[in-house]
């Protein structure tokens, strides 16, 4: 029992490093069952350079497949080659019979002359049309000059006629014109054209059915292929200039390997070495986090989740992109990988980041230098472009327009050095990947909620001093309003001098004293005139006002929502000290009694990080250079120096890890900016 209890207790304390491992076995889990199980073709070749690998023989039979151009034009002569197909109706051509049958009877009663001659010629000249054939207009008509073959279907036969032979409706009527000015002498030619003109009807119409399927089988007529390579042919031999034979022969050996079926000791082997390379980048990645990154990223088990969802967000995707349709896989924007990681961290890890995902979808790709090349030019210009703007919306927008401008320089280059064509639809690929890159935006704020981190689009919203809660403090206590003002500036000044985040730092500063909007009247900066509103209550009561407006602090910030990084400034900026002047005055009013201090003391947390340090150093430092009287270059630098030291000595940095020459930074800078503030003129040396 007593070796389970410890075996127990081992997992317990191990908790975090146990998640970390079973999170990177999920990541290698996930990449591996998702990479495509056909054979890589493993060589890379460009038209016109030499042959840089071993003399290849064919490893099986393939067939040697045409190219793109070669195939679109002998599939346009294909097309050329098909005539359009038209059917003659019967049924209309009976019922148009009919019609002048019973018109002709109708009408002639009112007319004189022979019955008979008169319907005979009408009869013959009607005939003569209507089996010539009346087309129907269509659109697919308009290309068709009179010399253009046509088929038409006549009674379930075929018969190749020039176009010219079918009439239109217009020309139909000036056949009938012409016939019958040559009518014999007898013919009542004003009722022969009238009866005619009345009852010739359209007999022919284009049939698209037909001549679709004549197209289709015209198509299908074109072979894909232009021979075969038979098993252990000689494909190419090692220094071989690359001929257009070469690069088709190659190109299609690289095709085959696609669909190819592998034996079972080929797919076992396949597998193995997948499975080799996918666990060893990621092990390789969790290294390099452990040890040669900030340990705040590695034991931080939700930046390790959402690191390694990151990478498979953008690999799995890629994978599927080259099972189902390879030539797609530049649709993919795996520059968001960038963009999310250049918002949520720095621009070191997110492009050490990209570089071991672009490498793990490598693995699967048909053109892997070229890919690798592509995506790390491109995400290093979008590391760049964030990395030198304050991450404000636009920066977005400008970042997706340099990925397509970086893709499109990139592939245009490619094809130059390769000989290969410009192809329009691959930039419009390019292009659609760089619009996709927008999705970033809306994945930021998923990302923010789901991780709980701040990034600084959001610290840029809620430094705004038009945000409600300050817009609240700037009302209800306007003189801690400025005096939250006057510290952030202090904060990020010192930051931008030491290194950290000084937005994070001057947002947090904004917020620090929101508390004190419950009681304002209780602290200095807020009290106008001589009352001071502590007169009227013990020393203990107003420790304890001053002390609850951390709480207080901390309340209003959650209903406002802020995010936990701000709050953090909030509940730590008195770390664990106390208030000294009531502590102190308590002492002298009772001194023969025991005084306790935790009446008089903050509950903390004290700072864990640079950021939540120097927010406390400033606090503290502009609000005792209010009391100086006399501002000058000797008593802010003491002034400086003493609250600097006490804050030391009182342990409250031991968890965060600023250096004594940071701690010399910080007092250079704040000395500097104090006397900036106070108009106090620098000493120079007599």
């Amino acid at each position: 029992m007593s070796k389970i209890k410890d075996f127990f207790n081992k997992i317990r304390h191990e908790y975090y490093t146990i998640a970390r491992i079973l999170a990177f076995a999920a990541a290698i889990v996930l990449v591996f069952w998702q990479m495509p199980r056909s054979e890589k073709f493993k060589y890379e070749f460009e038209k016109n350079k030499p042959w840089q690998h071993e003399t290849l023989y064919a490893p099986f039979d393939f067939p040697i497949y045409k190219d793109a151009e070669t195939l679109a034009k002998e599939n346009l002569e294909a097309l050329n080659s098909v005539d359009p197909v038209f059917r003659f109706n019967s049924e209309s051509y009976l019922l148009a019979q009919k019609n002048l049958s019973e018109k002709f009877e109708a009408q002639w009663k009112d007319n004189k002359g022979d019955h008979d001659l008169n319907w005979r010629f009408v009869r013959h000249v009607f005939d003569s049309i209507e089996q010539s054939g009346i087309v129907t207009y269509s659109k697919e008509i308009d290309g068709l000059s009179p010399g253009s073959a046509v088929n038409i279907v006549r009674n379930q036969v075929v018969q190749t006629i020039p176009f010219e032979s079918l009439l239109s409706t217009k020309a139909a009527a000036e056949k009938v014109k012409q016939l019958v000015a040559k009518a014999p002498y007898g013919i009542n030619r004003d009722f022969a054209e009238k009866i005619l003109l009345e009852c010739l009807k359209q007999n022919v119409s284009y049939d698209t059915d037909l001549t679709q399927r004549e197209v289709n089988r015209a198509l299908q007529s074109v072979s894909l292929t232009n021979g075969v390579v038979q098993k252990d042919e000689l494909v190419i031999a090692e220094g071989e200039i690359i001929n257009d034979r070469h690069f088709a022969v190659l190109s299609s050996l690289q095709r085959e390997y696609v669909g190819h079926e592998l034996s079972s000791n080929e797919s076992k082997l396949i597998l193995l070495g997948q499975f080799i390379l996918v666990t060893m980048l990621f092990v390789l990645f969790a290294f390099y986090l452990k040890r040669l990154w900030n340990k705040e990223v590695y034991s931080e088990l939700k930046k390790i989740n959402m690191i390694l969802l990151l990478m498979l967000l953008m690999i799995i995707p890629s994978f599927w992109i080259m099972r189902l349709h390879p030539s797609y896989i530049l649709l993919m924007p795996v520059s968001i990988l960038a963009i999310m990681m250049a918002t949520f961290f720095d621009a070191r890890l997110s492009f050490v980041t990209l570089v071991f995902a672009v490498l793990t979808i490598s693995l699967a790709v048909t053109n892997p230098f070229q890919y690798i090349f592509m995506q790390l030019v491109v995400g290093l210009t979008v590391i760049f472009t964030l990395r030198n703007q304050r991450h404000s919306r636009i920066s977005y927008f400008m970042a997706s327009l340099f990925i397509f401008l970086m893709y499109v320089l990139v592939y245009v280059a490619f094809c130059l050095i390769s000989g290969s064509k410009i192809e329009l639809p691959t930039i419009g690929l390019l292009a659609l990947n760089a619009l996709f890159t927008l999705l970033s935006l809306p994945l930021i704020s998923v990302f923010e909620k789901v991780f709980g981190m701040t990034t600084p689009l959001t610290l840029l919203e809620y430094s705004n001093t038009n945000s409600p809660l300050l817009r609240q403090l700037a009302t209800d206590a306007p003189g801690t309003f400025q005096h939250s003002f006057q510290v952030a500036n202090l904060c990020e000044e010192v930051l931008y001098e030491i290194g950290g985040n000084a937005l994070l730092a001057r947002t947090g500063a904004l917020y620090h004293d929101v508390g004190k909007m419950r009681n304002p009247i209780y602290f200095t900066e807020n009290q106008h005139g001589g009352y001071n509103s502590h007169n009227d209550i013990s020393n203990v009561e107003s420790a304890q006002i001053i002390i609850s407006h951390v709480m207080d602090g901390i309340d209003l910030a959650h209903k406002a929502h802020l995010p936990e990084e701000i709050v953090d400034f909030i509940r730590t900026h008195h770390g664990t000290r106390q208030t000294e002047y009531f502590y102190v005055k308590e002492k002298q009013e009772h001194p023969d009694e025991e005084i306790d201090v935790a009446n008089f003391t903050y509950h903390g947390p004290i700072p864990f990080s640079r950021e939540t340090a120097v927010l406390m150093i400033c606090d503290t430092v502009e609000a005792a250079s209010r009391s100086l009287k006399d501002p000058d270059s000797i008593s802010i630098s003491k002034l400086v120096d003493g609250l600097v030291d006490k804050l030391i000595a009182a342990n409250q940095f031991r968890n965060t890890d600023l250096t004594l020459r940071d701690f010399e930074t910080i007092r250079k800078v704040l000395k500097k900016k104090l006397m900036s503030i106070y108009h106090v003129r620098i000493a120079y040396p007599e």
